[in-house]
């Protein structure tokens, strides 16, 4: 089994070796697509440097900023393994789970894997409490529209079969998009797997981008993708 790891970068330079490493480090046949959104810190010509000893690092860069989402999208477009596997820059998600997390997979009995931050992990950093409220509270919404019982809607760890993941057409921009996916996975009746892993959250002051304006983009995304759709 390939896998193909999609990494959407941006401002990154400070922890973009150290996820690289990790995700090189796992057990598996593997494509990194790592698409930079137009960082504006170096982040851009480190992964060029890199790229020169990574075979299987493919650099898709640009030109101008469009979130997570179109960076999604962007990698969307250039994955050839049997699953993907969406993948951030900041550290606060480990590639060490990745084996826990192609599991249900592997097994045949999933399409699609979240990796959920609220069921019960190794450990979780203690966090920001209005961040968390409105997490559960998105993630309430959401199934509730799409009838699902996930607990972390919002997760970075999403893995999906190829042959799922190629009927599924990205139109989010920024942090919109995990509503939208999920939305979209509920649509196709998937079968959806959570499997519980461990977060390292980060602050402001250390990076954290997603700001309280990307909640109601996720509250319109919810309505839009569920029910206008």
């Amino acid at each position: 089994m390939k896998i193909s790891v999609l990494v959407p970068v941006y401002n990154e330079i400070n922890t973009i070796d150290e996820i690289l490493r990790r995700i090189l480090a796992t057990p598996f046949d593997k494509e990194i697509i790592a698409v930079d959104d137009c960082s504006k810190d170096g982040t851009r010509d480190r992964l060029l440097e890199l790229k020169k000893t990574m075979p299987e690092l493919k650099v898709v860069l640009h030109e101008t900023n469009q979130g997570k989402g179109g960076a999604l999208s962007t990698a969307w477009k250039n994955a050839t393994g049997d699953v993907w596997i969406i993948q951030d820059a900041d550290l606060e998600y480990d590639p060490a789970e990745y084996v826990k997390l192609l599991r249900p997979i592997s097994e045949g009995k999933a399409d699609v894997v979240f990796g959920s931050r609220f069921l019960v992990g190794e450990y979780c950093r203690v966090h920001l409490f209005r961040h968390y409220l409105a997490n559960r509270f998105l993630t309430f919404l959401s199934n509730v529209f799409t009838n699902l019982n996930c607990t972390d809607m919002e997760t970075c760890y999403k893995i999906f079969r190829r042959e799922v993941a190629q009927k599924i057409n990205i139109e989010s921009k920024r942090f919109a998009v995990e509503p939208e996916l999920t939305a979209k996975v509920a649509k196709l009746r998937c079968r959806v797997y959570e499997v519980p892993i461990s977060y390292s959250g980060r602050d402001y002051h250390e990076g954290k981008k997603i700001t309280w304006k990307d909640g109601f983009s996720a509250l319109w995304a919810i309505f839009k993708f569920s029910v206008l759709r």
